[in-house]
């Protein structure tokens, strides 16, 4: 049996990821989706609220399951007896990144390997950045992310767009 960890903050999940989380899952016997909870970026979901926006995408999937994690990705791939590691590319700088980090983690776990699926060319332009930027501008983002998505992003730029408005009427008395 093939264990595979897909990794990420999905800081939020959009149909790329999804693309390629399915199609993995066909490749492997069984696929786990790693939510990273301690990246070097500001995030705009919480980690639980990460974790539940990726597990509603695959709640049919039965060689799909969804964890968070918080150190090295490999020792995580050590922890749950996994031998690869799927990542996504898109463009070409992609590709410069992750052959960096495919070389960091075999210099750190020999056994694991990395497998590098390229994205359907319908989602090449979607990030999670790009996706964000769209919802704070209230743009239209409904063919990037699934429904459920599409209603937290919406809710939380709300939120974030009554606090600058606070912010600013605060600033505006001093």
């Amino acid at each position: 049996m093939v264990k595979a960890i897909f990794p990420g903050t999905f800081d939020p999940i959009h149909y790329g990821h999804i693309d390629i989380a399915l199609r993995a899952s066909k490749l492997f016997d069984e696929l786990i989706i790693a939510v990273y909870d301690r990246p070097l970026k500001n995030l705009l979901f919480s980690p639980d609220a990460r974790i539940d926006l990726v597990k509603k995408c695959f709640s049919n999937e039965n060689n799909i399951h969804i964890v968070g994690y918080n150190n090295l990705t490999v020792d995580f791939c050590k922890e749950q007896g996994a031998k690869v590691i799927v990542r996504g590319l898109r463009v070409f700088s992609d590709f410069e990144y992750e052959f960096r980090m495919a070389l960091a983690n075999k210099r750190l776990a020999k056994d694991i390997e990395v497998v590098a699926l390229i994205t359907s060319e319908k989602h090449t332009f979607l990030s999670s950045t790009t996706v964000k930027e769209i919802a704070a501008l209230s743009g239209d983002i409904s063919t990037m992310v699934p429904p459920h998505v599409n209603n937290q992003l919406v809710e939380k730029m709300k939120l974030i767009g009554d606090v600058k408005r606070m912010d600013q009427h605060t600033s505006l008395r001093d």
